[in-house]
């Protein structure tokens, strides 16, 4: 039997990802960002271990920014391939392949841009390296708001907008 996380299901990955949106969208247009303007993300489920779960099954969500049209690689398969290396290794995949490479198998990318938060892994491909893991790390700290709003029944905090 698969195991999925309580508090952080897909409704919350859909909305982490909605959270980081409008700054993705708008650091995609800078310069030097994307050439391409185009990005994938995955999410994976926090309760999916390696020990229970193949990859297939820990994969929560999945969300393309920008025309598709406009790949000139295949951004989703990066995204899963650097998350995998983040779920199995259990940390970011900057991390191990400049600190640790010595744990790198011959099947494992050498692609980084996914993060490893609190068992929240998520990883993003399109834009260089550094935007690949920064909006992989906004995306993991909405998650884990998301996720302890739910799980206290309580806001953690309002906008004055709200």
């Amino acid at each position: 039997m698969k195991n999925t996380s309580r508090f952080a299901d897909i409704e919350a990955a859909r909305t982490a990802v909605n959270l980081a949106l409008p700054f993705i969208e708008k650091t995609l247009e800078r310069p030097g960002v994307s050439a391409r303007k185009v990005l994938h993300v995955v999410v994976l489920d926090p309760a999916a271990t390696c020990d229970c779960s193949n990859f297939e099954e820990a994969l929560l969500y999945e969300h393309s920014v920008g025309d598709r049209h406009n790949w000139d690689a295949d951004y989703a398969a990066f995204a899963r391939d650097k998350a995998r290396l983040s779920w199995r290794h259990q940390m970011g995949s900057r991390h191990l392949i400049h600190m640790e490479p010595h744990r790198l198998s011959l099947s494992d990318t050498l692609l980084w841009g996914s993060v490893w938060l609190d068992g929240i892994v998520v990883a993003a491909s399109g834009a260089m390296p550094a935007w690949d893991e920064a909006f992989s790390l906004c995306v993991a700290g909405n998650l884990r708001a998301i996720a302890l709003e739910r799980s206290t029944g309580m806001p953690i905090a309002k906008s004055q907008g709200d």
